[in-house]
């Protein structure tokens, strides 16, 4: 699968573009991306550390961090990711919904 495309499917992402970055090193929260992924993610993906994905097809999210550094997913969740199937939900997030959907995403990596 294309590299944009896996990055897509993992984090739910199909985001609009909302035309602020977020800050380099901010801070999020981790306990409100992880109620952002059980919202919008987890009807597909694992978000959990353990599981599988509910959709074969859709990786954990606890496995974004091994093909990707999560910091870099800043930029792509705000210009958006165009993703390779109908059925993933489009997002447009805010500054702070980014930075807690990466800490949360980071929790996963220990």
């Amino acid at each position: 699968m294309a590299r944009g495309r896996w990055a897509a499917g993992l984090v739910c992402a199909g985001l609009l573009a909302f035309g602020s970055m977020p800050a380099a090193g901010q801070d999020g929260s981790a306990a409100a991306g992880r109620a952002f992924a059980e919202r919008h993610c987890a009807r597909c993906h694992a978000i959990g550390r353990t599981g599988a994905s509910p959709q074969p097809a859709a990786p954990p999210l606890r496995e974004l961090h091994r093909r990707y550094p999560v910091e870099q997913l800043a930029e792509a969740f705000a210009e958006g990711v165009v993703t390779g199937h109908a059925g993933m939900p489009e997002f447009q997030l805010e500054v702070a919904q980014i930075n807690d959907l990466l800490a949360f995403l980071r929790s996963l990596e220990r």
